[in-house]
């Protein structure tokens, strides 16, 4: 018969047990994203993509890599089911390796929705700079956004990408019937794009109005001088400028129909001022529409379907990021609705309202300047 103290170490031991599992299982996942990361940096999953089937030497040919590290990662990418090998038996050199249809969309395809190789960018920018950061929990302070190097500034921009081209046009703004139609009325419509990183909201904006005209404006130049680039690529070049300004500087001026916020109002260390500036050029008759984290309206212990990933980036990046400048918010990505509608408050607007977007990551706020007579 079982005793108390029996049961207790029977589940201390499953605890621990499944404890060991997890650990396990992250460190799994932790080497596949960096090995997505070389695959993807060195063109390894284009080039299989655009071929049936690839030797180790082939493949190194393509790329201009040396085959003994093509080899060990086509083996390992086969053991952990990305790759499929031909014939496992015949000599190793003579292995042939195939990536599936279906992880090539997710690996390959730039312009689908499910296209999430530069997660593994993210991966590589967020760990980029873990002494400071260990430093930085130490001291109190934040840091800076360009400390996390060009693949957090290229991930956040590539995984964006596709939503903003095919989405934000598409299906999210004309849920909002009264922004849809001013945007497709004459005059045209002015639409400023704060924290615009690197286009392809105010990309995607401009290419589904035709007649409309966009600013952007974003703090890193590195981001502004791309975002040119990709309008002018787009041929978007005469309806769509970028600049460098803080948002939150009260001299950014402007009349605008529309302001945006995609991601990036938690980043902030002064949300309230930015709220206020995007308040200042909407005017009375302008919309303010902000994108967030879907998160859950309070803290429990095991968060809503998003909250692993958002306090995952919140922990290595975006509240470090937003504690930079200092006196900061201090938000991180796990922005509330309870917490936007204080620093909204703040700012002036007189209510927050979520729109009936349905997304599985974000949530979408339309800030208002001026409530109705009771």
């Amino acid at each position: 018969m079982n005793t108390t103290s029996q049961i207790s170490d029977e589940i201390f031991a499953h605890e621990r047990d499944a404890f060991v599992e997890r650990m396990l299982q992250s460190t799994a996942g932790t080497f596949d994203m960096f090995a997505i990361y070389l695959g993807e940096r060195l063109g390894f999953y284009k080039a299989l993509a655009e071929n049936d089937w690839l030797t180790s030497d082939e493949l190194a040919l393509q790329t201009g890599t040396h085959e003994r590290y093509v080899r060990e990662w086509l083996e390992q990418q086969t053991v952990v089911g990305i790759l499929e090998v031909e014939d496992a038996n015949s000599e190793a050199k003579a292995r042939r390796f195939r990536l599936p249809a279906p992880h090539a969309e997710v690996l390959v395809e730039r312009d689908s929705l499910n296209y999430l190789a530069p997660l593994a960018r993210l991966m590589a920018g967020v760990v980029h700079p873990l002494p400071s950061l260990l430093e930085a929990y130490r001291s109190g302070r934040g840091l800076p956004f360009e400390d996390y190097g060009p693949d957090m500034r290229e991930g956040i921009a590539e995984m964006n990408r596709p939503m903003f081209l095919k989405l934000l046009g598409t299906e999210w703004l004309p849920t909002i019937s009264d922004v849809h139609e001013r945007l497709q009325a004459d005059p045209p419509a002015r639409v400023a794009d704060i924290g615009c990183g690197f286009g392809w909201s105010s990309i995607g904006i401009a290419q589904t109005y035709p007649e409309v005209k966009v600013d952007g404006y974003d703090l890193d130049e590195t981001s502004i001088e791309i975002a040119t680039a990709n309008a002018v690529e787009a041929d978007l070049g005469d309806r769509v400028k970028f600049y460098v300004r803080d948002a939150s500087d009260p001299t950014l001026e402007g009349q605008y129909d529309l302001v945006t916020a995609f991601e990036c109002i938690h980043d902030m260390s002064d949300p309230v001022s930015a709220l206020r500036t995007m308040l200042n050029l909407a005017g009375a008759n302008g919309v303010v529409l902000v994108m967030d984290e879907r998160v859950g309206d309070s803290f429990t212990p095991k968060g809503n379907e998003v909250e692993w990933l958002m306090y995952g980036f919140s922990v290595l990046h975006c509240l470090p990021a937003g504690m930079a400048d200092q006196p900061s918010q201090a938000t991180g990505t796990v922005m509330r609705t309870k917490t936007l509608h204080r620093y909204a408050t703040e700012a002036g607007f007189c209510d927050v309202e979520i729109m009936p977007i349905d997304n599985f990551f974000f949530r979408f706020y339309r800030l208002q300047a001026i409530c109705p007579a009771a």
